[in-house]
């Protein structure tokens, strides 16, 4: 066991490499040691398991590194293993499964980038602790040796974790320099782990921030994608943003720092969003206990507000609005998540939310008829649940009588929908009638008519609630009667 075994918290760490222990002799892991030992192969455990086992965390995505060269590791786990994959090979990596477990195994790497392209330069290297110490953060750099279940810890990385502290294994400059994407890991790691950077980290972030301009789009949306899904993103954004590296990944998040709220003098609106974000999680986890986090949900409290810069005008008695912001932000986020690669549904999904995050407002101002709460319902579709919890999030005045007078406003909305779903099964918003229906009552054959009838009866179910088959039938011949 390395100096670092020897710090402060002694029986923290007795208790960590117990769990390792007892880790290292589950059967698939035993079995999957054993074969690299008797072939002549080192095999260690590293990465995450190792420094969450010290953290108390679950034990999950086991990652183990080799001396063995991919077509060996391949040759090894064929036989113990009930699949195996190679998709990987290129990176030295190999997957299986093992007695039902996933495990991945790599070859020893010592790659870099060459400062110009988006990909490493891969290179496999032959020393457990050489292999540790390009790895990004010193708490990331431990190994466990096995069969012989010995700690390596070349880079003291157990003190970083006492100390919670992210810092590289060697100079932060060579590291981000090796791969820029490590300072996007650095601001997911404080926010998933609660660490925080270390000054001389912290300064070649800023220096280097526009080396993430390097790495591929799909890596910087993967990554930020996780820091979202983090139990409490703020810190990771914070740190985004001060650097510089948000202006290059996502520039509508620190140009909101620009914009005062008109709503909410004693923030900005960059403030704000962030806020609205802590409260859309603690929403989010309330309702749902246990869930996944909700990336669509993050995204748009992130970015509800991104249109303001673009609308903000200063009336002549002073007061700054942002008319329309709402449907200018909607196509701001569509624009910059198509360019991130966000899926289709997911851009579709967030930009709607954002069309709609000021529609409640106008609750508060006088009382809503059924059917507007139908159409705020309908204009909602499947992200009503959504809707509810970012309209809640959005209220951040410290004005606790305004507060509550919104969330009475909204618990009153709430409820009629409840109550109307249920008297008109509210979630299927459809006509009395069908397309096949409208024709045969009208004698016609599939064409616009039947849209302009099937709509005319849509809206009449909004306005008016279900009216029956026969009701509708007579109401549709009126219009048809009427219609030019």
């Amino acid at each position: 066991m390395t100096r670092a075994a020897s710090v402060g918290g002694m029986e923290s760490v007795a208790s960590a490499i117990q769990r390792l222990a007892d880790l290292a002799s589950t059967p698939h892991i035993s079995r999957l040691s054993a074969a690299f030992a008797a072939a002549g192969f080192e095999l260690a455990l590293v990465g995450g398991p190792v420094r969450d086992a010290f953290l108390g965390r679950a034990l999950t995505d086991l990652d183990f590194t080799t001396d063995a060269r991919p077509d060996d590791i391949l040759a090894l786990v064929k036989p113990i293993s009930e699949a195996h994959w190679d998709i990987g090979r290129a990176f030295g990596t190999i997957g299986a499964r093992i007695d039902g477990h996933t495990v991945e195994i790599t070859t020893y790497r010592s790659d870099a980038y060459d400062g110009e392209s988006r990909k490493p330069i891969v290179a496999f290297g032959d020393s457990l602790e050489a292999d540790l110490v390009r790895r990004d953060f010193t708490v990331n750099a431990m190994a466990l040796r096995l069969p012989g279940r010995v700690l390596v810890d070349p880079s003291g990385g157990l003190e970083d974790l006492v100390a919670k502290r992210l810092t590289t294994p060697g100079a932060p400059e060579d590291s981000f320099g090796d791969d820029p994407l490590r300072m996007m890991r650095a601001a997911r790691f404080t926010s998933q782990l609660g660490f925080t950077v270390d000054g001389p980290t912290t300064r070649a972030l800023h220096a280097l921030a526009e080396r993430i301009s390097m790495i591929s789009v799909e890596r910087v949306s993967d990554e930020l994608g996780k820091l979202l899904r983090s139990p409490a993103p703020r810190a990771g954004l914070q740190l985004l943003v001060d650097s510089g590296i948000a202006a290059i990944v996502l520039p509508e998040l620190p140009a909101l720092s620009l914009q005062i709220d008109e709503h909410f003098h004693h923030k900005d609106v960059y403030e704000h969003s962030l806020t609205v974000l802590d409260q859309a999680i603690e929403l989010e986890q309330s309702r749902h206990p246990g869930s996944a986090p909700d990336l669509i949900l993050r995204l748009t409290a992130l970015l509800h507000d991104i249109g303001k810069p673009a609308t903000k005008r200063t009336e002549g008695d002073g007061v700054v609005t942002f008319h329309h912001h709402d449907v200018v932000g909607a196509k701001l986020a569509k624009k910059r998540l198509r360019e991130l690669r966000y899926d289709n549904d997911t851009i579709a999904a967030v930009a709607r939310l954002i069309e709609l995050h000021l529609r409640f407002f106008g609750y508060t101002e006088g009382a809503w008829s059924d059917s507007a709460v139908r159409r705020y319902v309908r204009d909602a579709g499947p992200q009503l649940e959504r809707l509810h919890i970012l309209t809640r999030a959005d209220v951040t005045t410290r004005n606790r009588r305004k507060a509550d007078r919104l969330s009475f406003a909204y618990d009153d909305l709430e409820q009629r929908i409840a109550a109307l779903g249920e008297q008109e099964e509210l979630d299927a918003m459809r006509p009395d009638l069908d397309g096949e229906q409208i024709m045969a009552i009208l004698g016609l054959k599939p064409g616009r008519e039947v849209g302009e009838a099937y709509r005319f009866l849509l809206e009449l179910r909004l306005e008016e609630g279900s009216l029956g088959a026969d009701v509708a039938t007579d109401r549709l011949r009126d219009w048809w009667a009427a219609h030019p």
